[in-house]
């Protein structure tokens, strides 16, 4: 069954072969007609949704629901809701001032939209979770600090360190709150999904943020249930903090190169889980392309004990459902794959698109590249950091967002050479890279460009 697959990998034994764990998100709704938006707020709609999500797709493990923004509602933010996209967050309770919110504020099963999920992974559970590995994935407790305190975080990361360990705290205690519920909901595996942690350095997540991780983890652990840590973006700088915090399990997306990542995750015997590209293989490409990238893969492998195959992040809406079968064909069956793909090139054509005349603007020209800042919370928070400081460059420079789910911004962002996103450039200079700069960082750039 797959879930003793999942759970073998997760433990790590040798497997007869690699479990498959499509991050289907929103688009199990759009398997039945919902609206991102119908669908979670529904627990018949999510239900309904997964199950289709299990006949069509041969998982060996399923995330019950894909919502980051479930814990930042329960605690005051506002929500812009989307019908091809999770919610983001659009206001920040603590942006004005360092408070803390009230312990009264933790999660409860009354709280937000807690009733409609738990209700969903209860009867998810009964259905299917004898056969399935169910995750409940929460958020982690940097993201959600970041929903709170808003793009300021990265400042006070800086200037109060004190207040952003008491923050980071606070925010634990939301996550093991979390995992509790979900735990006693009867999900298998816990995946603690924080998109932020790629952009900070390591020593600014040993000094400041590990240790609300840990406690997470190590809450988990005791429970007799697995964990993932989940990560977006380049988060290769990042991977020994994250296995030093105790998770089993670490998914990376595609920014990352998994075998490389995997010798670190070897060597604390951590299960590594990843990373089929979302836009240009899984959304864009042909059943081709799918089975490719993910042959192409297993093969830069080799030793596939402690690995787990999934889409990087959760899968774009309108992912078209014959190219997650083609995933999941090549991980189930990669001999017979690999022989249909002997001789295939992708036919994914760049788009011709012009590079600006950086030096003979009149401004500095910002270039933001991202994948998604209505679903991606690196990318909304590289966005912000520009928005918010764009009245004091607004003389001198301009700036320009392109998004790695419309083919022209596929093909700029190949042109430019950029291989990690979200990614900052100035002038044409990829300045900041998965790393969100401060306001005072950031301004300084465009000034220092604009001589």
């Amino acid at each position: 069954m797959g879930k003793d697959l999942i759970l073998k990998a997760l433990r790590h034994e040798k497997t007869d072969s690699i479990p498959w764990v499509p991050f289907a998100g929103v688009h199990a709704g759009s398997l039945k007609g919902y609206t991102a938006d119908e669908m979670l707020t529904s627990a018949d709609m999510i239900v309904d949704s997964i199950i289709e999500v299990n006949k069509l797709y041969m998982p060996d493990g399923l995330p019950v629901m894909f919502d980051l923004q479930v814990e930042a509602e329960i605690l005051g933010c506002d929500l812009m809701w989307a019908k091809k996209n999770p919610p983001s967050v659009t206001s920040h309770p603590l942006a004005e001032e360092k408070t803390l919110p009230c312990v009264c504020l933790l999660p409860t099963p009354e709280s937000g939209r807690m009733p409609i999920i738990l209700d969903a992974m209860k009867r998810i559970k009964a259905e299917i979770g004898d056969d399935i590995a169910l995750y409940g994935l929460i958020c982690g407790p940097f993201t959600l600090a970041s929903h709170l305190r808003g793009s300021s975080i990265f400042r006070d990361m800086m200037k109060d360190k004190d207040y952003v360990k008491e923050l980071m705290d606070f925010c634990g205690q939301v996550a093991v709150k979390m995992s509790e519920m979900y735990i006693e909901a009867g999900m298998d595996i816990i995946a603690v999904v924080d998109p932020l942690i790629s952009q900070v350095s390591p020593k600014m997540m040993s000094a400041l943020l590990s240790d609300a991780f840990i406690g997470v983890f190590d809450y988990i652990r005791s429970r007799g249930v697995y964990s993932s840590f989940f990560v977006c973006g380049n988060a290769s700088h990042q991977i020994e903090e994250m296995s030093k915090c105790g998770p089993d399990c670490i998914a990376v997306d595609e920014n990352v190169n998994l075998p490389e990542a995997k010798k670190i995750t070897d060597q604390y015997n951590i299960t590594i889980e990843g990373n089929i590209p979302l836009t240009t293989t899984m959304l864009l490409g042909n059943q081709e392309d799918n089975i490719k990238s993910v042959i192409d893969l297993i093969d830069s492998i080799g030793d596939t004990t402690n690995l787990v195959i999934s889409p990087g992040c959760d899968m774009p809406y309108g992912t078209p459902r014959e190219n997650t079968v083609a995933c999941a064909q090549a991980v189930k069956h990669p001999d017979s794959s690999r022989k249909l793909i002997e001789n295939y090139e992708s036919t994914f054509d760049d788009i011709d698109v012009d590079i600006p005349d950086y030096a003979n603007s009149d401004k500095v020209i910002v270039e933001l590249f991202l994948l998604d800042p209505e679903q991606c919370a690196a990318c909304t928070y590289m966005l912000k950091s520009v928005e918010d400081a764009y009245d004091e460059f607004k003389d001198i420079g301009e700036y320009r967002v392109y998004k790695y789910f419309i083919k022209e911004d596929i093909a700029r962002t190949r042109k430019m050479g950029i291989a990690n996103l979200p990614t900052m450039c100035i002038n044409g200079e990829q300045k900041y890279i998965s790393i969100i700069p401060s306001r005072e960082e950031l301004l300084e750039s465009i000034r220092s460009a604009r001589i």
